[in-house]
């Protein structure tokens, strides 16, 4: 399926070329098992195109299609929490441990670990909100493979949605390891925002799956959104692959019988959420607006200017700060705001783009971006991780600039 329509902004032939570029490189090689590509201008769609099976053997991806939608989960749980702080519940300066007592007292690694007592040191200053927004708080992911630290995120399972710690669990484990860096020092993407959706929690006294719902999925429609596919939804949830070396693309999750079909025990702000491309287009579409869709009020104007700004200190760039992944130079010129990258320079990202667009993905390879010079947003769903595996999203950015008019 495929949906082309001139809105003045796009040249209809060069857009359709993004549907005969995903086939030939990703599709007819199989690297990817299917891609949904979502264009928009001032939030009408200009292009929609679905192409490969949604499970094995099955029919076509469709605009029904269900995706896990991974760290894009990210802007969701950042909007959730500058909501609390537009009602003065909470600063960007709050201390972390101020609604979160678990990580009073947290310590900066010295030594230790993998069997030994951890050894610490004092941080030159608390964590705090803001932290967490940006990725400078010193935690870190248990995927990094680069850290005693992120081994005892696996030895003890942290970050198993499915089976293991809940999120208050989850904040009382991380309290009681030690911080990578010290808070603003440096960037590591990590499970910040899990712990801020564990701070939307504690201030809202809700759990966040229903905090989400009331606020954010109710009043955008996003009637497909949530941290579970229901029974009655399951048939169109997508399977979801893992690239293996050596091997290639296998499966990682079913969709007919995958962990996504009940709740999970951990609430994950950072990276737990299901959703579609036509829902998923609603939420990038209120942050074109300004906050606001179909009447309805998300967030605030000079809220959301806020976030989409380079919260890095100094005006620094994910490159020059990332203590693990993001350091490579494609990285150059990108900084980060609360809750997503925010493009600095296009000739340091080695990308045509817009200063001040912003972006994230999750882990399947899926991807958004949000223009607000030009007024255009884009989602790409597919399920395949790693998402560095192929360069995919920077081919479609490149793609859908260069048939701007």
């Amino acid at each position: 399926m495929t949906i082309t329509q001139s809105t003045g902004k796009f040249d209809p032939a060069r857009l359709a070329r993004i549907d005969g570029f995903v086939k030939e490189r990703y599709l007819d090689t199989g690297l990817l098992p299917h891609a949904q590509v979502l264009v928009a201008h001032k939030g009408e769609i200009a292009h929609f195109s679905s192409q490969g099976p949604a499970r094995e053997g099955g029919k076509g991806i469709d605009e029904s299609s269900i995706f896990r939608i991974a760290s894009m989960t990210k802007p969701v749980t950042s909007v959730a929490f500058m909501q609390l702080l537009e009602q003065g519940k909470v600063a960007l300066e709050t201390p972390v441990h101020r609604v979160l007592p678990e990580f009073k007292g947290l310590g900066v690694y010295t030594g230790g670990g993998g069997g030994v007592p951890f050894l610490t040191r004092p941080c030159d200053r608390v964590m705090t909100m803001q932290d967490l927004l940006r990725h400078t708080s010193g935690l870190t992911y248990s995927f990094q493979y680069r850290s005693n630290i992120d081994l005892a995120h696996r030895e003890g399972k942290l970050e198993n949605w499915h089976g293991n710690l809940t999120l208050d669990e989850l904040v009382a484990a991380l309290g009681k390891l030690p911080l990578e860096f010290s808070p603003g020092s440096a960037w590591n993407y990590s499970v910040s925002t899990d712990v801020l959706g564990a701070v939307v929690q504690r201030l809202s006294g809700q759990s966040l799956d229903a905090y989400f719902a009331e606020h954010i999925f109710q009043p955008l429609a996003m009637h497909d959104t949530g941290f579970m596919v229901p029974a009655d939804k399951i048939d169109r949830l997508t399977d979801c692959y893992t690239f293996v070396p050596g091997k290639g693309r296998t499966m990682h999750d079913k969709g007919e019988d995958s962990a996504w079909s009940h709740m999970p025990r951990q609430l994950s702000g950072g990276g737990g959420l299901v959703s579609t491309a036509l829902d998923y287009h609603r939420f990038t579409t209120m942050l074109l607006n300004g906050g606001t869709l179909e009447g309805e009020r998300v967030i605030g104007r000079k809220t959301l200017e806020l976030m989409a700004q380079n919260h890095l200190p100094g005006g620094a760039d994910i490159a020059s700060m990332s203590k693990s992944l993001f350091s490579e130079e494609a990285f150059g010129g990108v900084g980060f705001g609360l809750g997503f990258a925010v493009n600095l320079s296009p000739a340091r990202s080695m990308l045509p783009g817009t200063i001040g667009e912003y972006n994230w993905g999750g882990m399947f390879s899926t991807y958004f971006f949000v223009d607000p010079l030009e007024q255009v947003s884009m989602v790409f769903m597919t399920q395949l991780s790693p998402s560095s595996t192929y360069p995919v999203r920077r081919e479609l950015k490149t793609l859908i600039y260069a048939a701007m008019n």
